[in-house]
């Protein structure tokens, strides 16, 4: 699972819940502190998951998105 490193505001999400990705594929972008940070995946997997919506706010450690 991918968890929020930072507060932040979501952006942009890059992924469908089922979608497969490689290592290092950019899955979302949270907007902090006035910086574009963008999340890429840790590995290679199937998206089981989706927590977050594009424009909500996030905190640190909130689960993001779940692999399978």
């Amino acid at each position: 699972s991918i968890e929020a490193p930072m507060p932040g505001l979501i952006l942009e999400i890059n992924v469908k819940v089922g979608q497969a990705v490689n290592e290092e594929d950019p899955l979302l972008i949270l907007e902090a502190m006035k910086m574009e940070n963008v999340i890429f995946s840790p590995r290679d997997g199937i998206i089981k998951s989706i927590s977050v919506n594009k424009g909500e706010a996030v905190e640190k450690n909130q689960l993001l998105i779940e692999f399978e």
